[in-house]
């Protein structure tokens, strides 16, 4: 009975790996959203939201995760983004040293600002677990908008974070 049970938690194991590595999210359209909230810690990200910002995809940007001794000038700087853009359109967050605090960051910012709807930029591995952590942090009111920066994770990654998700949604279940 033991053994069946392993096997079956094995292969269930398996195949939502097999969902999760295979289906990984994509990037969305130029749909307008209130704001956009990138986190920070991959390739490609800042870009991206920089980008859409630019384009008039949303009012106002979260650069969550941000580290304290980096500054808006030099943000600028290395993107080749206007400084002006930064001063008047975009909010550096500096609390968030993880997924979870990332979350809890930009509720608290959406809620200052009573925003509806959000754009969350994130690598295509990272986003289911950041869109369950925020969906978590923020009222039912506000519409998320997934936008994944598309990459090439290894197994490595994918493992890792398959098994972060499926930690972080047990968690979730029993209320913690």
């Amino acid at each position: 009975m033991i053994v069946r049970l392993l096997a079956v938690s094995i292969l269930a194991w398996m195949l939502g790996f097999a969902w999760f590595a295979i289906f990984l999210p994509r990037p969305m359209d130029g749909r307008p959203t209130d704001a956009i909230v990138v986190l920070t810690g991959g390739a490609g990200r800042i870009d991206r939201g920089l980008a859409l910002l630019q384009e008039g995809a949303a009012k106002r940007m979260l650069i969550s995760g941000v580290d304290r001794s980096v500054r808006p000038a030099e943000l600028a700087a290395e993107y080749k983004t206007p400084e002006e853009l930064f001063t008047c359109c975009i909010t550096l967050g500096r609390e968030a040293i993880d997924t979870r605090s990332n979350a809890i960051e930009t509720a608290r910012w959406l809620e200052r600002r009573d925003y509806r709807t959000v754009r969350l930029i994130t690598t295509d591995w990272h986003m289911r677990r950041s869109a369950l952590e925020l969906r978590q942090a923020l009222p039912g009111r506000v519409t998320i908008v997934y936008d994944a920066v598309p990459s090439r994770p290894s197994l490595t990654v994918l493992a890792r974070e398959y098994n972060k998700y499926l930690l972080r949604r047990a968690a979730a279940l029993i209320g913690i």
